[in-house]
């Protein structure tokens, strides 16, 4: 039994006590209590637990949190110069601001531990920054968490825009119940937390039913308990790169019901789906054998002190071991694997150990390395292919694939070529290789392979085949595993607006929230008027999650963005510009909601306000090839050809392999009279290796106008290549090799 009167053997109460009194964003939220009731009974777990990082994953900032320089240190970079410094025992910082001016902002809150501590400023309004500029607290000096060069002020990427913005981007895992309490009216926030870093409640629920269980001692039954199962789908909150859908997550709730994972994109992972951004564990373990066999975080890691297990290969050996364990009734883990027979490295050197094979590290925000949890087998050949990262030569740098493919080769024979390798698949959807889709397909006809790695394959053949995989997206939609009826959900979107609702339609009544919000959204502009009986009745509660995804996101531009052009595909222009105007106050540097408002208003017939709101984006974001070409578009409606032909060159110069924009500027070219400019400007995207087959057409026309013969039967033979069945085509090139 629990006893409120146990004292605590250590100083976390007191520690709790003043991070309470100075912090005056705390507030115990309904169901919640102080942390301090937390420690009072689970003394050895909360003195486990301070020891965590997770314990100091944010801090007011004092003399006993903050790890960095602040003794009027200097950090300058691209001409723009950082001090920091102390006055009157508080922390404070002089940078450029959003205008552009220096200026001096206070320190309040210290975000992160090790190994870099970044820090949170406020810049009014309740907003609450985190600086661009962290400390490295194992080489003991600032740098810059940016890459390329700086963000412009007052756009997203600054450090003072919503990207660097705690209570947007960063509130929802460094603390205990964060509410961000975002007031759209003013643009500000009241945003408040139970405690200022990770604490018992955030893995264990609110405790406010459990304390009472325990205060009422003896006369409560156990299955008053008032806590949920603390397992890993807490973890998977926080640890997975994901959209909210829903807030209030925690212990006990489905995490498809809160969050939509996002799947294999090529710019997230490689094509063998190791970690390339920063995906952190969700979307990389659940491809692994492991996540198949039931294995979940807390067998690898303490729950409290969040390290790992045992030392060493200890921690794999668990399971790994000559003794099948009893707990695996459909897997085999068991084998000889810490041996130099199976490692061909000496025991106790790197190359020994498991996770250097099978987890290589990938360096996120420039000094902290993070492990890939897909557990892979080093495969050197798909790196000569494909590119992709393998252990061998990472640790050996100076040897090369084929070196680390042949030594393999020794070692366990060439058998391991074999292995089923989803990189094939990928690689090929990568490069918008039709030839793909088989290989997709065969991913998600294979019984072994995972959901995320199905779901993602029917997003490939979605986009790569479109309206010819209907019956691959159906057959996806009926499917018992969430994450690929979310993949067809998100395929739909690919499919002409006339078939979706036949292909995905019975998913606006799934039983996951992240399937049903993809459905609505992938039919936003589909023909949905005819919709009759209980279907009508799914897609307005549909509409209603997706509505609830918005509201818990309404600080952020790109769900109003989402849900803008959800609401023109629904004919709601009305609502679909306020939405925008929401879009684009939160954040003006927003391309995306800037180009859609335009277009909502040439779709209105309202091309002036259309061409004004284009030329108001482009001076925040000058360097937007996508703004630049709308503009153009919208200049050309006004008849302003000059103006339009000056906005397509630069669409050109900011996009030059985007063969729609050049294609465009060669039409208006020769539109002025200027067709050899046209035909020089296409014929010269052949020789960049372009084979768009518009852009040939297209080139192919002014060559045959301006008679130039011998240059068009190379954009002819160009186009034979890709259209090897065009008859038409096959006589043209006939007629051009006579007149050549």
């Amino acid at each position: 039994m629990l006893l409120l009167l146990v004292p605590l053997g250590s100083a976390v109460a007191e520690e709790t006590a003043a991070a309470v009194a100075n912090d005056p964003l705390i507030s115990i939220h309904d169901g919640f209590v102080d942390e301090k009731k937390c420690a009072s009974c689970h003394a050895d777990q909360a003195a486990a637990f301070a020891k965590s990082n997770h314990a100091k994953a944010m801090a007011v900032a004092d003399d006993s949190t903050v790890r960095a320089n602040f003794d009027d240190a200097s950090f300058e970079h691209d001409g723009t110069m950082t001090t920091f410094f102390k006055r009157g025992g508080q922390f404070f910082v002089s940078t450029e601001a959003a205008d552009g001016r220096r200026a001096e902002f206070q320190v309040k809150y210290t975000f992160a531990y090790e190994p870099l501590q970044q820090y949170l400023v406020d810049t009014g309004g309740g907003r609450l920054q985190a600086l661009d500029i962290a400390w490295d607290t194992n080489k003991r000096e600032w740098f810059w968490l940016g890459s390329g060069s700086p963000a412009r002020p007052g756009t997203t990427y600054h450090w003072t825009g919503s990207f660097y913005r705690w209570n947007r981007t960063c509130i929802d895992c460094h603390s205990t119940d964060p509410q961000a309490n975002f007031q759209p009216e003013t643009g500000e926030y009241k945003s408040t937390y139970v405690a200022t870093s990770i604490g018992c409640q955030s893995c264990h629920g609110g405790g406010a039913k459990h304390v009472e269980w325990a205060e009422a001692g003896a006369s409560r039954s156990v299955v008053d308990f008032g806590l949920a199962p603390a397992d890993q789908t807490v973890c998977l909150g926080c640890h997975a790169r994901r959209t909210k859908l829903l807030g209030g997550y925690g212990p006990g709730k489905a995490v498809l019901d809160h969050f939509a994972p996002d799947m294999m994109r090529p710019d997230l992972y490689f094509p063998d789906g190791q970690i390339l951004d920063e995906v952190f564990e969700y979307g990389s373990f659940q491809q692994s054998k492991m996540a198949r066999a039931g294995v979940v975080c807390l067998d690898c890691h303490k729950p409290h002190e969040t390290t790992l297990r045992a030392q060493g290969n200890a921690v794999c050996t668990q399971c790994h071991a000559e003794t099948r364990p009893e707990r695996f009734a459909d897997f085999n883990p068991s084998g000889s694997f810490d041996t130099p027979a199976h490692t061909h490295h000496k025991a106790g050197f790197d190359g020994a150990l498991c996770a250097n094979c099978h987890m290589p590290q990938r360096t996120y925000m420039k000094v902290d390395p993070r492990r890939d949890h897909s557990f892979v087998i080093p495969r050197p050949d798909l790196s000569i292919a494909y590119g992709t990262p393998n252990a061998c030569t990472t640790c050996h740098a100076a040897g090369t694939n084929a070196w680390a493919a042949e030594t393999m080769d020794k070692w366990y024979g060439a058998s391991w070529r074999e292995r089923t390798a989803k990189a094939h698949a990928f690689a090929g959807a990568s490069r918008n290789d039709p030839a793909a889709v088989e290989a997709l397909r065969a991913l998600v006809a294979d019984r072994n392979q995972p959901g995320i790695v199905k779901g993602s394959a029917i997003v490939e053949i979605g986009r790569l085949g479109g309206e010819a995989m209907v019956a691959d997206l159906r057959a996806a939609a009926e499917n018992a595993d969430p994450l690929i009826r979310l993949g067809a959900a998100q395929a739909a979107g690919s499919l002409p607006p006339a078939l979706r609702l036949d292909v995905i339609g019975k998913l606006l009544a799934d039983g996951t929230r992240a399937v049903r919000v993809a459905a609505v959204t992938a039919l936003g502009d589909a023909p949905t008027g005819d919709l009759l009986g209980d279907q009508r009745h799914d897609f307005d509660a549909a509409v209603e999650d997706l509505r609830a995804y918005v509201q818990a996101n309404a600080d952020m531009a790109e769900a109003q963005n989402s849900y803008g052009l959800f609401l023109i595909g629904q004919r709601q222009t009305g609502e679909a510009e306020t939405v925008l105007r929401r879009a684009i106050a939160l954040d003006g540097s927003l391309a995306g909601a800037q180009a859609n408002l335009a277009e909502l208003y040439r779709a209105t017939g309202r091309d002036e306000e259309s061409e004004n709101t284009y030329a108001a984006a482009i001076e925040i974001s000058p360097e937007n090839s996508m703004l630049r070409y709308g503009h153009a578009l919208s200049l050309v409606r006004e008849k302003n050809m000059t103006g339009a032909i000056s906005e397509l060159e630069a669409s050109v110069r900011l996009a030059p392999a985007n063969a729609q924009y050049r294609t465009t500027l060669a039409v208006a070219l020769d539109t002025v009279g200027r067709t050899d400019e046209a035909f020089n400007l296409l014929g010269q995207a052949l020789t960049d290796g372009s084979v768009d087959a518009s852009l040939l057409a297209t080139a192919i026309q002014f060559g045959l106008k301006l008679r130039r013969y011998p240059e068009t039967l190379r954009l002819a033979e160009a186009l034979a290549r890709l259209q090897p069945d065009n008859a038409q085509l096959s006589e043209l090139i006939g007629q051009l090799r006579v007149a050549r």
